[in-house]
């Protein structure tokens, strides 16, 4: 007989003080972090493996997870980086040719406390109506006030430095391209390969493999890299990648890009968009609950053609601040007009608020990387 009050002794608190009760499909223990949801409808081993999501929790809205397995190919780096992982349901098996392992045997094998049973529904109304909030999560039968308690330790995301915790240690040269054929067409056009030093905040592989995809050389470095550590590369351009976390206190990389103005073409996404703002002057501001996803339609004002995009992320430029800073608008969400793009044309500096790259997501906006390298091919870059 099935013990029905073990299968559903997990509990997970909101700081709202909703309670739930749940099953464990991932690692035995306990875990605290924002919690934000997802929309995609796939790729959640992706969405599990973004740096990105480094001290959050994710939900995800689509109701059955896990139907295909994992693949070791679809990994954005080295196993996950969530704090935990919601679902409504994990599938019971999975069909894919190209599996290697069921999701929960990989939850278990990498430590992810994750939970089954939830009402993802209900969670995603109550963070889309209140805002972004911490939860704790554990798979031992807490009291209530034993789990208020563990609730009120978990540290709040703002004024924390993730990047440190998911950037590499050493520079290195990146070659690899994409294994498989799931990815946009990047063939680079002409022979010359330009040189770029990628920033890695938090990076998905898929991002330099995009680099490298389009024709560059890239040589990957560490977010604490200074000015004229990139500068001995001599990059054709810089490139600014996502990353987990409160930009504005990642006052030393804002100051080295800050120095990087104008001397080399610089693509920023995510992340990099944000640093990439406060080192021209605007200002940042956390998001009421942010965007997480592979569905939101971004708007290019410069030729009106929308694009379905890939968003990860819980801050925001403030348009004013950009125009103050002398910034140009090139891109807006079109779910709440908040800025997803900008330019600032006299530093010859440009980045969107999303994920070109997607993985998971559409490759509508792919064509960024073409632009970034036709930038370089424009420009007089140190490597020129």
């Amino acid at each position: 007989m099935i013990d029905i009050e073990r299968l559903w002794r997990a509990r997970l608190i909101l700081e709202d003080g909703t309670i739930w009760k749940a099953t464990s499909i991932g690692a035995e223990g306990e875990t605290g972090g924002e919690v934000v949801f997802n929309t995609a409808l796939s790729g959640y081993q992706e969405v599990l493996t973004d740096p990105s999501y480094a001290g959050q929790i994710v939900c995800m809205t689509y109701p059955e997870i896990g139907n295909y397995g994992v693949c070791s190919q679809d990994e954005e780096s080295e196993g996950p980086k969530v704090a935990g992982f919601l679902v409504r349901s994990l599938a019971p098996r999975h069909s894919n040719w190209r599996a290697t392992e069921a999701l929960g045997d990989y939850l278990r094998r990498h430590g992810i406390v994750a939970l089954e049973g939830i009402d993802t529904r209900a969670l995603t109304r109550k963070v889309r109506t209140l805002g972004a909030m911490k939860i704790f999560m554990t798979t031992e039968p807490l009291s209530d006030d034993e789990l208020r308690e563990r609730l009120a330790a978990v540290p709040e995301l703002v004024d924390r430095d993730l990047v440190s915790g998911v950037t590499r240690a050493a520079a290195g040269a990146w070659t690899d391209g994409f294994e498989t054929a799931f990815h946009a067409d990047l063939s680079p056009e002409g022979s010359r390969r330009p040189k770029v030093v990628a920033f890695d905040f938090g990076a998905k592989s898929s991002i330099f493999r995009s680099l490298v995809a389009v024709g560059c050389d890239v040589v990957v470095v560490p977010a604490a890299t200074d000015f004229d550590t990139v500068m001995s590369h001599r990059p054709d351009g810089v490139f600014l990648s996502n990353g987990p976390g409160d930009p504005r206190l990642l006052t030393g990389v804002v100051d080295t890009v800050r120095e990087l103005l104008g001397k080399v073409p610089i693509f920023g996404i995510c992340l990099g968009h944000q640093i990439l703002a406060l080192a021209a002057g605007a200002e940042i501001v956390k998001m009421k609950f942010g965007h997480h996803g592979s569905n939101h339609p971004v708007k290019d004002l410069d030729t009106g053609r929308v694009e379905i995009t890939a968003q990860n992320h819980g801050f925001a430029a403030t348009r004013e601040s950009i125009l103050a800073a002398g910034g140009r608008i090139t891109h807006v969400n079109l779910n709440d007009d908040s800025v997803s793009g900008l330019e600032l044309p006299a530093a010859r500096a440009f980045s969107v608020q999303y994920h070109p790259e997607a993985s998971p997501g559409p490759h509508d906006s792919a064509y960024l990387f073409r632009r970034f390298v036709q930038r370089m091919a424009d420009g007089v870059g140190a490597g020129s």
